[in-house]
C-alpha cells in the first residue's frame, strides 16, 4: 500500500527532526514551503523529503493545502495530511493499513489538539485528514477542510483504531491572521453554518463582545445549524461575551439554554458551576457539578473542554461542601480532584487543609 504524507510549513526548523522521525513509517514525504527564511528546507532535504518552495499569495489555508497535495504522486493510494507541529504514535501505518478497505476514501484518527500543563491530554477529538488521492480538494481560507469533489458518492469512511496524532504548536506564533480569514470565508460562503460559529468564537477570543453575540445569535438562527454540540457551544460563548459586557442575568440565561440543548455534554453545566462560584451561590455550585460529574462519556467531537473533564468540576465542588459545612464530603471532592491534577500545588494544599479540619 502507497501511503504519501504531504504538509505545508514556514519557518518551522525546530520541529523539522521530530516530525520526521515520526512520519519516516510513509512511502514518500512531500512538503510544500511557502516562505521560510530560517533552516526549515534545508533540513527537511537533508532527512529526505521533497520539497517545493512557493509564496502563497493572498494567504488562504486551502489553496496551500491543494497545491501540497498537488505534490502527491497521483499512483499514492493514501494521502496524509499533517502539520509540521504533529506527531504521529509509532506503528501508525501498521494501523492504518490494518484499518483500511477497499473502497475506503476517509480515515478517521484520534487527534489529541491540545495538552495540559502537566503534560495530559486537553482537547482530544477524532480528525479526518487521511484520506484516498483522487476526489478531495481543500476548501475555505481558514479552518480549511475536505471537500469531495469527485464523480458520485465519495467511498466509506473508517475509523483508524490505533493511529493516534499529536499536536504541539509553537504557542508564540501569532493567531492574527485567522479573523481577517474567517470573515472572508464567512463572505465568501454565508451559508456555512461552521465557519459562522468559528467566527463568532474568534471575536469573543478577541474580546469583541457584540460582534460575537450578533453572529453567533445568526449561528442558531441558520437552518444547517443542527448540530446540538455546536448549538450549545455558540450559545456558551454568547453566554461568555455577555459576562464580559458584566450582564450577569443575561450570561445565566444563556448558560442555561446551552445545558438545555445538550445536556450530554459536561460544559454547559461546568460554565454554570463557575458563575454560581463567584457569586457564591454554594448550593447551585453543588447542583451544576452534580449534573456535569453525572456526564461519564467523554465525546469524540472538538467540542471538548479539558477543564470539564479534568479537576475543576470536583475543585468547584470541594469549595462549595466546605464552605456549606460538608467536610467529609469536601474531603472526598478534593482528593477527587487532586487525583486528576497531582501536580497542582493549590488543590494538594486544599486536600491537606480539609484532611486537618475533617481529622482525617
Amino acid at each position: 500500500m502507497n501511503i504519501v504524507v504531504y504538509a505545508i510549513c514556514k519557518n518551522e526548523e525546530q520541529f523539522v527532526d521530530r516530525w520526521m522521525d515520526s512520519m519516516g513509517e510513509a512511502d514518500r514525504v512531500v512538503v510544500l514551503d511557502t516562505g521560510s527564511t530560517d533552516g526549515t528546507v534545508r533540513r527537511l532535504r537533508e532527512r529526505g523529503a521533497e520539497v517545493t518552495e512557493e509564496i502563497v499569495s493572498p494567504w488562504r489555508f486551502d489553496t496551500a493545502r491543494n497545491r501540497s497535495l498537488e505534490l502527491v504522486d497521483p499512483e499514492a493510494e493514501i494521502c496524509v495530511c499533517t502539520d509540521l507541529d504533529e506527531v504521529f504514535h509509532p506503528g501508525w501505518r501498521e494501523a492504518l493499513e490494518r484499518a483500511w478497505r477497499p473502497g475506503a476514501s476517509q480515515a478517521a484518527y484520534r487527534y489529541t489538539w491540545s495538552f495540559t500543563p502537566d503534560g495530559g491530554e486537553g482537547v482530544v477529538f477524532w480528525s479526518e485528514k487521511i484520506h484516498s488521492r483522487r476526489g478531495w480538494r481543500w476548501v475555505h481560507p481558514v479552518h480549511e477542510v475536505l471537500q469531495w469533489t469527485g464523480e458520485g458518492q465519495p467511498g466509506g469512511k473508517i475509523k483508524a483504531e490505533g493511529v493516534q496524532l499529536d499536536h504541539h504548536p509553537d504557542h508564540s506564533k501569532s493567531r492574527g491572521q485567522y479573523l481577517p480569514l474567517l470573515e472572508l470565508s464567512v463572505e465568501e460562503d454565508p451559508e456555512d453554518d461552521r465557519n459562522v460559529h468559528y467566527l463568532g468564537r474568534e471575536y469573543m477570543y478577541k474580546g469583541r463582545w457584540d460582534a460575537c453575540i450578533a453572529v453567533l445569535r445568526r449561528h442558531l438562527a441558520m437552518p444547517a445549524a443542527r448540530w446540538r454540540d455546536e448549538r450549545a457551544a455558540s450559545m456558551r460563548y454568547i453566554a461568555k461575551a455577555y459576562a464580559g459586557k458584566g450582564d450577569r442575568a443575561a450570561a445565566r440565561d444563556w448558560y442555561l439554554r446551552a445545558a438545555a440543548e445538550a445536556p450530554h455534554l459536561r460544559e454547559p453545566w461546568v460554565d454554570m458551576a463557575l458563575l454560581l462560584y463567584e457569586q457564591e451561590e454554594w448550593d447551585g455550585v453543588l447542583y451544576f457539578t452534580g449534573c456535569a460529574l453525572a456526564v461519564t462519556e467523554r465525546p469524540r467531537t472538538y467540542i471538548c473542554e479539558a477543564a470539564s473533564w479534568g479537576s475543576l468540576p470536583w475543585d468547584l465542588r470541594a469549595i462549595a461542601l466546605h464552605r456549606t459545612g460538608r467536610l467529609g464530603e469536601a474531603l472526598e471532592a478534593a482528593r477527587r480532584a487532586l487525583e486528576l491534577e497531582p501536580g497542582n500545588e493549590r488543590l494538594r494544599g486544599n486536600a491537606a487543609l480539609l484532611e486537618r479540619l475533617a481529622g482525617a
